[in-house]
């Protein structure tokens, strides 16, 4: 039986893919920092509910210890923790750039890093979750998001070309929009955004509907579950796969920078 570490699951994208790999034979250590939530998958066949924080190493640690006791090697880390803060790049609270990036990029590094022992020892994946957005220009008040998915890009193009050196797969999931609870949350987001800005208040009220309009017509996660286990599958995996990425936001990636400076200029207002 094949064993994998996902993290970021007790909900949303990374609990459809430990469902998807359940059912296809897999067992799955269902990692989380919510321990309300894996309470419940505590009897589920197929589990091991592991606490695990992604920004604490000696949680990171705690949990290691805790999969070591049932097993001595992962076929697959699936990497989805992360989180999302909408505002503009000048008038961020330092704390919360700080919290996005140590959730999104060095969290997928610490644990990477933690578990690479157990998955060295059957070759298995490393499988970080990115985004459409890690490879799209950065969209004007998703900059904290995109500047963290950009670093989990590079991040995986130089571990990927490491590993290949030790026989190991590393591949990246772009995923476009997907409905989630990140993504259910977007509104509230924007709102709050909005009231705290000193300079962008009626923009961000403005862009706010376009994002909600956009998250409504997000995918179902087990098309996102399944694109991983495609990957995981693979004999020989993609370097990445693009999954349901938005087409007006990917058309924007072919012309000019200038032009779509301009085009997002005036589609807000300016």
């Amino acid at each position: 039986m094949k064993k994998a570490l996902i993290t970021g699951a007790a909900g949303g994208l990374g609990f459809a893919t430990a469902e998807l790999l359940v059912a296809n034979g897999w067992h799955v250590y269902i990692a989380d920092f919510d321990a309300k939530a894996l309470s419940k998958l505590e009897d589920q066949q197929g589990f091991t509910p592991v606490v695990l924080d992604v920004t604490d190493s000696a949680s990171i640690d705690k949990a290691c210890k805790i999969v070591g006791e049932t097993t001595d090697s992962l076929d697959a880390i699936i990497n989805f923790a992360g989180i999302l803060a909408v505002g503009s790049v000048i008038e961020l609270d330092d704390a919360v750039l700080e919290r996005v990036i140590n959730v999104n990029v060095l969290g997928t590094f610490r644990v990477n890093k933690r578990f690479f022992s157990m998955l060295l020892k059957t070759k298995g994946k490393i499988v970080n979750i990115s985004s459409e957005t890690g490879w799209q220009t950065a969209a004007p008040f998703n900059g904290a998001y995109a500047m963290s998915k950009h670093a989990v890009e590079a991040y995986s193009d130089a571990l990927r070309r490491e590993m290949a050196l030790l026989g190991v797969d590393v591949i990246k999931i772009q995923p476009g929009p997907f409905k989630t609870a990140m993504v259910s949350s977007i509104e509230s987001n924007f709102s709050a955004a909005a009231d705290r800005s000193q300079y962008f208040g009626d923009v961000i009220r403005r862009m706010m509907g376009f994002a909600v309009k956009e998250g409504k017509k997000g995918n179902p996660p087990e098309v996102l579950a399944k694109a991983v286990l495609d990957a995981l599958n693979a004999k020989s995996p993609k370097p990445a796969y693009s999954v349901k990425a938005d087409p007006a936001r990917s058309a924007l990636e072919f012309l000019p920078m200038t032009w779509s400076d301009w085009l997002m200029k005036k589609v807000l207002g300016g």
